[in-house]
Order: structure tokens, then C-alpha cells, then sequence
């Protein structure tokens, strides 16, 4: 069902979606927690669709990753207190995955390609995203630096998240703010 807008999910693929992509972080906590040591870390996946429409985001996805972000602030105190370990999700923002590649047909332009191109026309860093940004992030958070850093959301996305108005819409083609907030920095090995 992911491939369907809300309107036309079925029932089982919307609880698929939310046993996939939320449920699975509080199973895995449960059988984990006792055995991690205190000062351990877990940590999920989520995406903006959380919290933003995202045109084309379907089948329940939104709302299973609204719940695994709200389950991961349950799951910080609860496993806190219980084990001592932390937990925390992180944002990515659009990166082309198997997973993320699936949710268009074969032979047309993926939906994620297109939501690539978006986020480099108008994320604050207009930069492409690697899978090492993340993974990099995902390090520190489980290192010993991020010690005290439980129960959080941290967007990995080139400042994506904190956009509320696309500069590339064809509304702002004729808006001087489409021309004044061109990217103007050449980024390191930028393709």
C-alpha cells in the first residue's frame, strides 16, 4: 500500500506500515534493553513525512513514522529507567535506498529522485546528502559524546526541516527571493 495515497489504504496496509516502521523499534527495545549495557544506544529511522505532508508518501508511512517519533520519547524513559540506555531517532533527509526507490513504478522518474531534486533546490545547504551523513550522525549518537542526549528527533537533512516556503515553486519564478537566495557556495565533492 505504500505506493496509495492515505485515502485509498486498506486497513492491513496501514497497520503493516506502523508494525514495520514503528512497532518494530519497541520489539526490538524490549528484547534488546535487558541486554545492552548501561550507557548503550539505539536508534531508529524516521523522515519529515512525521510531521509534514509529503505529497506521494503513502500507504500509512506518514503516520507510522509520526508514532515511531513519539515512541521513541516513551521508549528513552522507559528504557532509561529500566536498562540505562538511550534512544533517538534520526531524520534523514532524502537518500536513494532500495527502500525509498520502491514507492514508484518501474521505467518513470522515482518518487524519491524527485524529492531529491527538491531538497537540493531548497534546502538551506544546497548540497546533495550521502548515506555518511547519516551514518556519521548515527556514530556520534552512539558514542559516548551524545551521553546524555536520549529521546530526540535530529534531522539529518541539509536543513530541509526548517523550510516552510519552496524557493524553486513556480508561484515564486517571478518573486526576486527565487533569484536573491540562489546557492552561491561550491560544496566539496559535490556531483
Amino acid at each position: 500500500d505504500v505506493k496509495k495515497p492515505l485515502l485509498e489504504t486498506s486497513r492491513a496496509g496501514y497497520l503493516a506500515a506502523s508494525s514495520a516502521s514503528a512497532f518494530s523499534m519497541v520489539s526490538l527495545v524490549q528484547r534488546i534493553g535487558p541486554h545492552m549495557n548501561p550507557g548503550g544506544s539505539v536508534i531508529s529511522l524516521s523522515y519529515i513525512a512525521s510531521e509534514k505532508t509529503i505529497p506521494g508518501y503513502g500507504g500509512g508511512m506518514s503516520s507510522a513514522k509520526a508514532q515511531l517519533e513519539s515512541d521513541t520519547r516513551t521508549l528513552a524513559f522507559e528504557a532509561g529507567r529500566k536498562y540505562g540506555v538511550r534512544v533517538n531517532t534520526l531524520s534523514a533527509g532524502p537518500l536513494k535506498t532500495r527502500a525509498a526507490t520502491a514507492i514508484s513504478e518501474k521505467g518513470e522518474k522515482s518518487f524519491i529522485e524527485f524529492a531529491i531534486d527538491y531538497s537540493r533546490a531548497n534546502s538551506p545547504m544546497a548540497q546533495d546528502l550521502y548515506n555518511d551523513d547519516v551514518g556519521n550522525t548515527a556514530a556520534f549518537l552512539l558514542s559516548p559524546l551524545a551521553r546524555a542526549i536520549t529521546g530526540i528527533t535530529i534531522y539529518v537533512d541539509n536543513g530541509l526541516h526548517s523550510i516552510g516556503m519552496a524557493v524553486d515553486s513556480q508561484a515564486m519564478m517571478e518573486s526576486p527571493i527565487a533569484t536573491s537566495f540562489s546557492p552561491e557556495v561550491e560544496y566539496p565533492g559535490q556531483r
